[in-house]
Order: C-alpha cells, then structure tokens, then sequence
C-alpha cells in the first residue's frame, strides 16, 4: 500500500507491493518515526506535503492522540487528516480506509512500514476490498454521509468536533478509483467497495477535499484528478520538501542531532494548512460565510498559544514564499468573526489562536506584506477587551497582548491608541507580578497553585518577557539573574510543556550571556530531570533527554504541539531564539552546530552565514558576537538586519 498527497487537495492509495523509492540526503535524514509512540511526543509517519491539509497515516488501534502508535501493531484504517501532536482528544482521523475484507484486527508488521517526507507505504497481499467508515474521526462526528455519484466515484462530508470539543469544522470530499466499484453497507457502517471489473494488479484510489464547500469539488474533473500519474506525484512531495528543508545547511554535529535537527525543521512545516489554490479560490469563514480568497491564498488550522512562541517566528524568517499569504490569513479572522478557540464554522481542524496579534506584530517588523493588517486592528480590539483576568496567568497573558496591540498601534501610526494600550498593559502586569510573582516562597514549586493553567509561579513568573525591565526595577537586575540560576540549578524549569520554554534564553538581558549557551546545550542534546508534567508533578521525576532520534523521542507527555517544540529545537541548534515575540529581535548564544548556512527571501539568495571560532570543549566562555566583521554590543540582533545577509561569527 502506497499512500500520498496530491497536490494539497487529494492522495492516492495503490494496493501493491511496496515500491523501492530513492530518497535524496536531506530527505535521509528526517526520521518520520521521531515522536510516535506512546506519549512521547504524539506525532506520526502520515504522508503530507508542507502546509498540507491532508496527513494520511493508518491508526493503530487503541489509538494515540494523533490516531497513530508506533508500539501498537493493530490498525482500524487508513484517515485522512490530522493534527501534529496537539494532546487533548486529537482532531482529524476521517474518510478512513481499510484494505481489508473484514477490518477486524489488522495488524501492521512494523518492520516492513515505510515513510518519509510525502511517502508512506506498507506491504498488502490483501484482496482489492476497501472498507469506508464515513464517521471515523478522532472527536465527536455531527453529521457524515457518503454516497457512490458514478460507477468509480463518490462524495461524501464530516462534520466534526475540533480539538477538546470545542467548535466544528466540515469536510467535504469525493472519492475517485482506477476501475468501478459496487458499494454496499456492512453491520456497523461501514462502507464496502469491491472491485467486479478489476484487470489491473492494483486499485488506486485518490481523494480529493474541499473545506466546507460542496459545490468546490465540481471544480475537480476525472481527467485532472487522474492527470498526474503517483509516481510524479511522489516526486513533486519530495521536491516542495527538499526546497523547504533546504534553506537551513548546518555542518558539525552528531548524526543523530543532524536527523533531529531536520525532522523538526520538516515538522515546523505541517501547518498551517493551504485550504485554497487557483482552481477552488473559496474558503468557509469563521462567520460561516463564503469568502473569495483575493490576491492570496487562504490558510487554516492555528494552534497560537503554542506555536507564536516559536514556529511562526521561524516561518517568516525561513519561507518567505508562503509567510504573506499566512499572515494575511491570520489577519482575516478579525474581520470574519475570531475567537480565541475553534468557531463553529471552521473549514479544516484547528484548536486556539491566542496572541495572534502578538505573531502578526512579529511578522510585520520582520517585514512581511500584510495587505488587511489595518482592517484587522478593530478585532484586535475587540479581542484585547474581552481578554480575561480571572488566574494569574491569564493577567500575564494579557499584559503582553496589550503591549503587542500597543506596539503595532504605533507601527500603524496611531499614537493615541499605542499610549492607551501600552498603558493598559503596564497596569495589568503591576497589578498581578508583585503580587503573585516577586516574592518566592515555598508555593512556588506547586503545579496549578492559585488557578495556574499549566505550570508552577515558578515557571510562569517569567511568562511576560517584555516587561523584563520592570522585574529588574522590582527586583534588582543582579538579584533576578540569581534567581533565574537557581530555576536552573534546583530543576524547576519545564522543557515538557510550552509556559516557559523562552525562559533560557533571558540570561543575556540580565547581565549573564555566557549562562545561555551551556543551559540550552544541555537542554538540547542530554539527559536531564524532568519534575513536570503538563498538568502535575511526577510522583517520581523522568530523567531522559528531552530529544531523542528514536519512537519514544520527548520526554513523557511532552506534547510535540503542532512545531512548536520542533521549533524550540530549531532555534537552539542555530543560536538565536525570538525571546520577546513582537520585538523581532533575536537573543544569540552559542550555536549546537559549528557552521549553520541559511538561504533567505523569496529568491533564498541572500545567505546568511553563521559560525563558530576557537571553541574546542563545550565548557568555554564566548567573547564576543561579531556581524559581518563588527563586534556587537549585545547578544542580540534584528531580524530585518539578519534578512540582509551576511556572516555571524561566535568567538570563544
């Protein structure tokens, strides 16, 4: 069985021994199977190209988050979608597909299991009879219907619960084969497919999406979806992966940190989803209209409160191609209708978009076209004075989305609005950190205390990092950097889970640079105590490495979160991290590799060269951050700087 992506609207599936495909080097080194079992890490080996809405994968039977298990050999089909890593429920798993005559207890022999970027297959012997579960999702199924059109297709839709239960998305899909089937229905639902006419030695089948809208599907005529023969379509995967992974050489390293480095790299890319192209221009609001994507293409699917801490940051940085349609699509939700979960009318799987304003601030100073970023600012607006104050960390929160709505206010030019914003957010962060964070005490090693959503007062006292001046007023600049070592030293930092996952990368703002390097090395590629969880202490803590090339690859219940982990990872192996997410202003500290090359723009002709000289052991002090033969006064840098190109050196 043979199973990818067309284009980003459809795949194929082939029933076939499994085919002997070439991978280039850098496909090589991306390990599908990082992260995939267990609860260590939820992520999947499912066949996808970037930023595509179809992730189609078998899943094992029970379950993992994301449908698949690499430690469990039974499987209940073959679904088309899902989210990467996302915990909850998960949110996907539809129009599943079972080769199989009977579809009970199929077992995948795990050493015969394939993958990689835009590939999966799996060797059948099995007789062409494919079962059809019209209602197989992941959450709670509304409505689902499939009914056979014409002897080799049929059309069928989903609508589904999003992630946690909260709101609906609604799939539709056609279904085409290579030669006629006859349809009938079977005990529990199920559709069967046989195969009467079959000459071949195989049935393909390819399934072609539309997110919400039914009629968008005529669009797709039988000659263009059978246009493209699989084999091209496989190449064509492998080339959009091979550009995308592409932009970032990085030499030194073990292999194994090579592999990790590109399988997250490759995972940053899963979404958001591309849910329009030229041919099907439409896409379903989250007002539960239908709108013309005009001038750009339309993106779906945000998990914010993760991933604007880091994959977005590196998406504008690293793909400049697709970063203005994506931040015009974010841009969007304010003006149809944006809440801070899944709407009720969402056209692809989706869970939170949280700090939106705070990615789109980001993304502008970065300097990415955002054509509706004005007509948005009314929802932000809208948002900010609905925010709530209820838990500390919710004040937090608030504050620095107050400060980012400041912040773009005055990059718009409205300065009345940037005071008052600006203002309001100082307010709220005065009115909550000296209360609840300055003073430490022994409550602070407690998960949840006093309405914390996901971590400890010790963990989200440093979850507001642009009002850093203001602790060090309160505290003492000397006095905080003593306090952030003891974080450190006594094993209350959380890499499992996102709250304070920037908070490493501080030390160069409170007088400590040379601190960054050495913590976030150890973070990044050994062994450490893990007392947290993502919503309690371990009775007994996991000691392992957070990064692992292997199935069980994060630590236990360490959420992967849609790239924003991968993403995390990214960063520390090439030295600079986006600490305060609006800023656009990278922290720098000793990168993990010795000579990371990036290839930026559009064009990906400016280079960017990064490096490390004179660094003979791990231990060493840094001197100095020079940029294109300069000294910099501090370890940081703009992003706008760092996109003109030119060589990063690290000098021990």
């Amino acid at each position: 069985m043979k199973i990818k992506p067309f284009l980003t609207l459809a795949f194929a599936v082939l029933f076939s021994a499994t085919a002997n495909a070439q991978q280039n080097s850098l496909l090589d080194k991306v390990n599908l199977y990082m992260g995939t079992a267990d609860d260590f890490g939820q992520m999947t080996p499912g066949a996808t190209v970037p930023y595509g809405q179809i992730q189609v994968c078998p899943d094992s039977k029970p379950r993992q988050h994301p449908g698949y298990d690499f430690e469990v050999p039974t499987i209940s089909g073959f679904s088309i979608n899902r989210l990467s890593g996302v915990g909850g429920s998960g949110c996907g798993g539809n129009v599943s597909l079972m080769p199989d005559a009977t579809g009970q207890d199929v077992r995948l022999l795990k050493h015969t299991e394939q993958a990689y970027p835009g590939y999966y297959s799996f060797p059948s012997k099995e007789k062409a009879v494919l079962l059809l579960n019209p209602r197989s999702a992941f959450d709670k199924v509304f409505g689902a219907n499939f009914e056979q059109k014409t002897p080799d297709m049929g059309q069928g839709f989903a609508d589904c619960a999003n992630t946690c239960g909260r709101g609906h998305y609604l799939l539709h899909y056609r279904l085409y084969t290579s030669t006629p089937f006859v349809l009938d229905t079977i005990a529990d639902g199920r559709k069967r497919l046989t195969f009467p006419e079959l000459s071949a030695k195989y049935v393909e089948v390819r399934i072609v999406v539309s997110t919400g809208l039914a009629d968008e599907l005529g669009k797709m005529t039988p000659n263009m979806v059978w246009a493209t023969s699989f084999e091209n379509m496989m190449e064509r995967a492998k080339r959009q992966w091979e550009r995308l992974l592409s932009t970032v050489e990085v030499e030194g390293g073990t292999e194994d940190q090579q592999t990790i480095f590109y399988t997250s790299l490759y995972r940053t890319f899963h979404s958001p989803f591309l849910v329009t192209d030229p041919l099907m221009c439409r896409y379903l609001g989250t007002d539960g209209k239908t709108h013309e994507a005009k001038g750009f293409h339309y993106y779906s699917s945000w998990s914010l409160w993760d991933t604007y801490r880091t994959k977005f940051p590196l998406i504008t940085l690293l793909d400049e191609v697709h970063s203005p349609n994506i931040m015009q699509s974010l841009a969007q939700l304010y003006i149809t209708g944006k809440k801070d979960w899944s709407t009720n009318y969402e056209c692809v799987p989706t869970v939170r978009t949280e700090h939106a304003i705070a990615t789109l601030l980001d993304a502008y100073r970065q300097g990415i076209s955002i054509p509706s970023l004005l007509d948005a600012y009314p929802g932000m607006v809208a948002e900010v004075n609905r925010l709530s104050l209820k838990s500390p960390d919710q004040c937090l929160e608030a504050s620095g989305d107050f400060w980012a709505l400041g912040q773009l206010a005055g990059e718009l030019g409205m300065k009345e609005d940037a005071d008052r914003w600006t203002r309001r957010g100082e307010e709220i962060f005065d009115s909550i950190w000296p209360k609840e964070f300055q003073h430490i005490d022994e409550t602070y090693t407690k998960m949840k205390g006093n309405g914390l959503y996901q971590g400890t007062r010790w963990q989200y006292r440093w979850g507001a990092p642009m009002y850093l001046p203001r602790m060090i007023e309160l505290v003492g600049k000397k006095e905080l950097g003593t306090q952030l070592q003891r974080f450190f030293r006594e094993e209350l930092y959380n890499q499992g889970n996102e709250p304070d996952i920037h908070v490493p990368f501080l030390f160069g703002r409170l007088g400590l640079p040379e601190l960054t390097g050495g913590i976030v090395r150890t973070l990044a590629t050994e062994s450490i105590t893990h007392r947290y969880g993502g919503n309690d202490a371990y009775p007994t803590p996991f000691v392992g490495c957070a990064f692992v090339n292997q199935p069980r690859g994060y630590c236990f219940e360490m959420d992967e979160d849609d790239g924003a982990m991968s993403a995390w990872y990214v960063f520390a192996s090439i030295g600079m991290y986006p600490l305060v997410v609006g800023e656009a202003v990278y922290e720098l500290f000793p990168p993990l590799f010795d000579k990371i090359t990036l290839h930026l723009g559009a064009d990906r002709q400016t280079t960017v060269v990064i490096k490390v000289e004179g660094r003979t052991s791990e231990k060493q002090q840094l001197k100095k951050v020079t940029w294109n033969g300069k000294a910099l006064p501090t370890f940081q840098i703009p992003v706008k700087e760092l996109k003109k190109g030119g060589e990063l050196v690290f000098k021990f």
